[in-house]
C-alpha cells in the first residue's frame, strides 16, 4: 500500500510498504480521507513517539470503508463506513483501528467532514467536558480559536450552553471565531485577553495549547473554583508561576494527552462522543471547518501549512481516488 514516510532530516515522501492487517479486536479501513494534526508534526521531530504496537507512520484520524475485520470484532462488518481515532498510520491507503475507536458517520456528513472529527472532538470532550466539567451557563475560554481544536471547542461549548471566549491571531481569524459562535473573540496580536476577560468577570474553564507565559495569564483569568486544562505547549512547557492565586481561588490546573490512553479508555470516549456530540453534529450545531484538502503525495506541503499557522480549521489529506 501507499504510505507517507518521514526519512530522517528529509521531506515527507510517498512509499510502498506492507499493507496493514487487522488483528484481534481490530478492523481494517480503506481510507478515504485523513486529518493533519499538530501531534503529527511533533512526531516527525521525534518528540511524540507512537505507543507500543502502533504503526510508526503518522496519521491519527481517518474516514473510510471497513474492508476486513479481525477476530472478536462484533459491532462492525465489511462495507461499513466509519470515522476512526487511530494510534498512527492514517497517512496511507489502509490503516487498522481498534473496534471501539471507530465511530458511525454522523447523519448528513460527508466522508471528508467525518475524517476531521475524531482527534479534535475526542480531545475537546475528554478535556473540556470531562476533566474540566464545563457546565451550561459557565464562561469558557479557548486559545487558538481558529485551529482545528479551537473551532471544534467553540462550537461544542456553545452547543452546551456556555458563554465562549476565543483568542486568535489577526482580525480575520477572530471574526471567524465569532461566526462559529464565540461570544467574545480576541485578536491576541492587538488585544490583551487577560484585560478583556478580567473586566468581564473572568472565566470558569480555560482550554490552552499555548503554554509558556499563557499559563500564568490563564490562572489570572479564572474565577473562583476555575479549571485550566493544558493539552499542548506551543510556547514551551517550562513556566514560572505564582501559585498564590491557585490557593486563594481554589483553582485546578490539569492536562492530558489522548494518544497514550488505553484502548479501553479511548473506546469509552468514543461512545460518549457518539452519545453526546453526534446529535449536535447531526443538528448542525457542531460542524467541522475544513481549511484545505491536499492529495496524499502532498502531505509535506500540508504539514508546512500547519507549521506556518496559515490555516483556519482542519487541513485534510485525500487518500482514495
Amino acid at each position: 500500500m501507499r504510505a507517507v514516510v518521514a526519512p530522517a532530516g528529509a521531506a515527507l515522501e510517498l512509499a510502498l510498504i506492507d499493507r496493514a492487517v487487522a488483528g484481534p479486536g481490530q478492523v481494517l479501513i480503506k481510507i478515504a480521507y485523513a486529518g493533519i494534526n499538530r501531534p503529527d508534526l511533533i512526531q516527525r521531530m521525534g518528540a511524540y513517539p507512537p505507543p507500543p504496537g502502533a504503526p510508526q507512520t503518522m496519521g491519527l484520524e481517518c474516514s473510510g470503508e471497513i474492508v476486513a475485520i479481525g477476530p472478536g470484532v462484533t459491532r462492525w462488518k465489511p462495507g461499513d463506513l466509519v470515522c476512526a481515532l487511530l494510534p498512527g498510520g492514517g497517512y496511507a491507503d489502509y490503516a487498522w483501528a481498534d473496534e471501539g475507536c471507530c465511530m458511525a458517520i454522523p447523519d448528513g456528513l460527508s466522508l471528508l467532514e467525518a475524517a476531521a472529527l475524531p482527534e479534535t472532538v475526542l480531545t475537546v470532550w475528554a478535556n473540556v467536558f470531562e476533566r474540566a466539567a464545563l457546565q451550561p451557563g459557565e464562561h469558557f475560554l479557548v486559545h487558538g480559536g481558529a485551529s482545528g481544536i479551537g473551532t471544534t471547542a467553540i462550537q461544542m461549548a456553545k452547543a452546551h450552553g456556555a458563554k465562549v471566549y476565543a483568542t486568535a491571531g489577526g482580525a480575520q481569524k477572530a471574526a471567524l471565531c465569532t461566526t462559529l459562535g464565540a461570544d467574545v473573540a480576541i485578536d491576541y496580536q492587538t488585544q490583551s485577553f487577560v484585560e478583556i476577560i478580567k473586566a468581564d468577570g473572568g472565566v470558569d474553564v480555560v482550554l490552552d495549547m499555548v503554554g509558556g507565559p499563557y499559563v500564568q495569564q490563564n490562572l489570572d483569568c479564572l474565577k473562583l473554583d476555575g479549571r485550566c486544562v493544558q493539552i499542548a505547549f506551543l510556547q514551551g512547557p517550562q513556566v514560572q508561576l505564582n501559585l498564590m492565586a491557585l490557593m486563594l481561588k481554589r483553582l485546578t490546573l490539569t492536562g492530558s494527552t489522548l494518544r497514550a490512553r488505553t484502548v479501553a479508555e479511548k473506546s469509552r470516549l468514543a461512545r460518549a462522543v457518539e452519545t453526546h456530540v453526534w446529535p449536535w453534529v447531526a443538528g448542525g450545531q457542531v460542524r467541522p471547518l475544513i481549511d484545505s484538502v491536499f492529495e496524499l503525495e502532498d502531505a509535506d506541503a500540508a504539514q508546512a501549512k500547519m507549521q506556518a499557522n496559515a490555516h483556519a480549521g482542519k487541513i485534510m489529506l485525500k487518500v482514495a481516488g
